[in-house]
């Protein structure tokens, strides 16, 4: 049976002595069994500026409709196919982690008003026309996307040249600072 959210709240509040419903930052990775689903209990988290769902078995981005204080979000190391779910982190997110998911198409990234950090390594993202919509995000400038397939079939020097040329305000790429001539 897979751990639900309020479970995860319960060890959370017992092992940190703290209520959840007041934490800035919450950590809720590598829960055992995996949290499966996610769903509105996550509203109680009004004051949360990161949280981490990492090292999970998520599928499916629900229930951040409350979270508007919501600055970091970790998703890595689950199974998540896509970025739909998140709208109500569009205006306030500034980091996303969700490396290591099974993402193929870059869809409804536009809403990230404040996004500046995207790691997205390790997903399944194949062509140019798909990361090409990463230019929707407004003030993206750090960007780690290596291991998607897309990445995985080009010389290194030619990647790192075409993603800055296609993303002008990118100032990070896989962890190394962009430089422009």
């Amino acid at each position: 049976m897979p751990t639900s959210l309020k479970d995860a709240f319960k060890v959370w509040e017992e092992k940190t002595n703290a209520n959840i419903s007041e934490a800035k930052e919450v950590i809720l990775s590598f829960q055992n069994p995996p949290i499966e689903k996610l769903d509105n209990s996550l509203s109680i988290l009004v004051h949360c500026e990161k949280l981490s769902l990492s090292s999970n078995s998520i599928e499916k981005i629900t229930g951040f409709n409350n979270l508007k204080n919501l600055k970091i979000l970790s998703l890595s190391r689950n199974v998540i196919k896509s970025f739909s779910g998140l709208e109500p982190l569009g205006d306030t997110l500034e980091q996303l982690w969700i490396s290591y998911n099974l993402i193929d198409k870059i869809k409804g990234v536009s809403i990230f008003k404040a996004l500046k950090v995207l790691y997205m390594s390790n997903n399944l993202v194949k062509d140019w026309s798909e990361f090409q919509k990463l230019q929707e995000i407004p003030l993206l400038e750090d960007l780690v996307f290596l291991g998607n397939p897309l990445v995985e079939q080009l010389d290194e020097e030619y990647w790192r040249k075409e993603a800055a040329r296609r993303l002008p305000s990118l100032k990070k790429l896989d962890g190394e600072p962009i430089i422009r001539e």
